[in-house]
């Protein structure tokens, strides 16, 4: 009888949810700015092959102004670069004219650095040295005060929000790019799509819009690519992670992650995706989990909650996941950057 109890319990313990798996973790906050220099609400966090920390963040200096009916933006973010030990580098693009209001930051494989910028609709890439080295999109010159969105998409037959075939974005949200070094991006703030560009910043196509069937989106916002280059977005006003091959073709949906906003791919012999059910802007309490996923999108666990504290998330907006056991969290709720060890 005994034996059979045994026999029980470990079949009852194979076929739980992966999903009420909970991860032990640690939390920490390890940047180090000079004195009166404050993180402000960062949204985008990666790090480089050396370790280094970059630090993608809203600060408190944006200036507006008006010209008739027209308001010309400068200012708001800054790029800021940490040291393995969380101590301060530099400050990387200082008033550069596109850093209007921080969307995210990716490093690639060769250690270039990547800003996706919101309010200027576009995507910079800089050299490891921080020099500006492509420009993705383009920003505005002015912007009409009232504005008339998708007036341009509706005149020339697009559906609304679905954006055109064209190289400029309306709220991009974060890039990627797979192992031809062709880029990809998640147009998905105002737009509802994914750009797709080759290597030298030279437009292929884009596809998707706004909706809930397959391809379809509700503000797409993160964006990676596996090693056989297929591409996931996170879905998030639909609560699913679409994936699509290079061409933009649909193969899967993961729904099992709640509200995602912050994914990654993490890279070696057997590579795991991170996934964030960042809680609402208007709901600070609840989600805040991160999910770790197989590729085919099998929960092996999750840990965190909303909160305030270590070890809780504040509506994370980006995770780097270079190492597969120690992530750097962006909490734009909490303003804070929490370094994450698995255990």
């Amino acid at each position: 009888m005994k034996r059979l109890a045994t026999l029980l319990l470990a079949a009852a313990a194979l076929i739980l949810p992966a999903a009420a798996q909970e991860i032990s973790f640690s939390g920490t906050e390890t940047l180090q700015l000079p004195h009166d220099t404050f993180l402000g609400s960062p949204v985008g966090v990666a790090t480089n092959s050396k370790g280094h920390i970059f630090v993608y963040t809203r600060t408190g200096e944006p200036t507006i102004t008006l010209g008739g009916s027209r308001a010309f933006a400068h200012g708001g973010s800054a790029l800021y670069e940490f040291a393995p030990d969380g101590k301060f580098v530099r400050q990387i693009g200082k008033q550069v004219y596109g850093f209007l209001q921080a969307q995210a930051v990716r490093v690639d494989a060769h250690d270039n650095i990547w800003v996706v910028d919101r309010y200027s609709s576009m995507v910079i890439k800089f050299n490891p040295d921080g020099t500006v080295a492509m420009l993705l999109g383009r920003k505005p010159e002015s912007v009409d005060v009232p504005s008339a969105p998708n007036k341009g998409r509706q005149a020339a037959g697009a559906p609304p929000a679905s954006g055109m075939q064209s190289d400029l974005f309306e709220g991009p949200a974060d890039v990627a790019w797979d192992k031809a070094g062709n880029i990809f991006v998640a147009d998905g703030l105002g737009n509802a799509r994914v750009a797709k560009f080759t290597k030298d910043g030279v437009f292929v196509k884009s596809w998707g819009s706004r909706g809930t069937g397959e391809g379809q989106f509700s503000t797409p916002h993160g964006i990676q690519v596996d090693a056989d280059g297929n591409v996931y977005v996170s879905d998030r006003g639909n609560k699913r992670i679409q994936v699509f091959d290079n061409d933009g073709t649909f193969k899967r949906a993961i729904t099992n992650v709640g509200d995602p906003e912050a994914i990654c791919i993490t890279s070696g012999a057997h590579p795991v995706l991170y996934a964030s059910n960042s809680n609402p802007y208007n709901d600070l309490d609840n989600g805040g989990e991160i999910y770790k996923l197989e590729l085919d999108g099998r929960v092996l666990g999750h840990f965190g909650r909303a909160g305030k504290q270590l070890k809780e998330f504040g509506t994370a907006t980006a995770i780097d996941c270079r190492s597969t056991d120690t992530l750097y969290v962006a909490e734009a709720g909490n303003w804070r950057v929490q370094k994450v060890v698995l255990k």
